[in-house]
């Protein structure tokens, strides 16, 4: 049977990573990993994360399963992280069970729209992250798009996103990006989440928002203000939520699937669904990152510590923007780059030629996706002069 395989070509970041790996060049810059890494061009384990694990370590006394919603705990905690103090909460109409990662959470949405309508169609964004449309498709949705980014001016085509969605029929579900948009770091402003949310309401389409990056943009609170917005005006809704990012726990592959039902018997009902979509995926999640999140989240000393690191990370985030821009100036680059300080979150589009790019790695050993996409989090003091640099010399 294997026989007829023919092979498929690897994914372009984890080539990409691979031969950053490779090259010797002691100045080489891994821009392509969408992971933070500190100034030390490290991934760190966060310290409440460390003294949540010591914590689980000493208290944990089974390994039996844990069910297929997941911990009630972390579940609990994780609605009210995504949505604070709101109605669907209030009103009982949210249901969270946590998932691998937010891929997974991802997935799982993805088959329960299937089970919903089969062959129904899902709208992303023009660009949007790489696997959305492959883990749509797998689970047989329709995938199409809708504009979003203004490659040649650098900004949000809000204009063209508003008129395609006033054309999505009400049967489809539509992927919005609550913050810290991934590829290009432009993001809706209050208003404009307002129009779309507008747009919602009139069409009637299913909202599902993915949130990857909550507390990366401008804070916890500020990053959720579309995804809450939309919650308290549509009926229905679909939450993707992933502990990856803002609690360092890639590896782990903790995220949440949160769905809203027009009352708590429709959600409940929904959620029946939902479990047996789950069961014959996986069946049952994995316990540890949800316990580590869940710990902090319920300790008042561990969750303000964990709002410092998160506060740390997303400074550091922000301000590499603003240095690299500078450093360019400082190198005589005319062009002006400073939407790049008016982007949120870990990634941006340099918005160089696919030859440039390839040019910065094949000479400089500077590694960024083809599209010029690359990880603001990989930018540091010690490279921000050789970075700018290469690129004066590329342009």
């Amino acid at each position: 049977m294997f026989g007829s395989l023919k092979a498929l070509p690897a994914d372009p970041i984890l080539g990409l990573l691979a031969k950053y790996r490779e090259d010797e060049n002691p100045q080489k810059i891994d821009l392509g990993v969408g992971v933070y890494k500190n100034e030390a061009g490290h991934t760190a384990i966060l310290d409440c994360v460390k003294a949540a694990e010591k914590y689980r370590n000493d208290h944990e006394d089974t390994k039996v399963y844990i069910g297929p919603t997941g911990s009630p705990v972390f579940n609990d905690e994780m609605s009210k992280l995504i949505f604070g103090h709101h109605k669907v909460l209030i009103e009982n109409r949210a249901r969270t069970v946590s998932t691998p990662g937010g891929t997974g959470a991802l997935r799982v949405a993805a088959e329960f729209i299937k089970s919903c309508k089969a062959g129904a169609t899902i709208w992303v964004s023009d660009p949007t992250w790489a696997n959305h449309t492959g883990l749509f498709e797998a689970a047989g949705l329709t995938v199409k798009t809708y504009p979003y980014y203004d490659h040649e001016n650098k900004s949000l085509d809000f204009d063209g996103m508003l008129a395609a969605l006033k054309e999505v029929s009400s049967d489809d579900a539509v992927l919005l990006h609550a913050c810290c948009h991934n590829p290009s770091g432009m993001d809706l402003s209050n208003e404009q989440w307002q129009q779309v949310v507008e747009v919602t309401k009139d069409v009637g389409f299913l909202p599902v928002v993915d949130m990857a990056y909550q507390g990366f943009g401008v804070g916890l609170d500020e990053d959720a203000y579309g995804l809450r917005l939309m919650a308290e005006n549509v009926k229905e809704m679909i939450v993707c939520s992933s502990c990856s990012k803002n609690f360092g726990l890639y590896r782990e592959r903790i995220g949440g699937c949160t769905i809203i039902g027009e009352s708590p018997a429709a959600v409940d009902v929904a959620m029946s669904v939902l479990l047996y979509v789950i069961r014959v995926i996986y069946s049952m999640p994995p316990a540890h990152g949800a316990a580590l999140v869940e710990t902090i989240l319920t300790s008042d000393e561990l969750r303000a510590q964990w709002h410092a690191e998160l506060k740390v990370m997303r400074d550091r985030i922000n301000g590499n923007r603003q240095l690299l821009v500078d450093k360019l100036i400082e190198n005589g680059v005319t062009r002006d780059f400073s939407f790049i300080t008016r982007q949120m979150g870990m990634f941006s589009f340099l918005g160089i030629t696919p030859a440039q790019v390839q040019q910065l790695q094949d000479e400089y050993s500077i590694y960024m996706v083809g599209s010029s996409r690359m990880s603001i989090a990989g930018i540091a003091n010690q490279n921000v002069d050789y970075l700018a640099q290469s690129i004066a010399k590329v342009l």
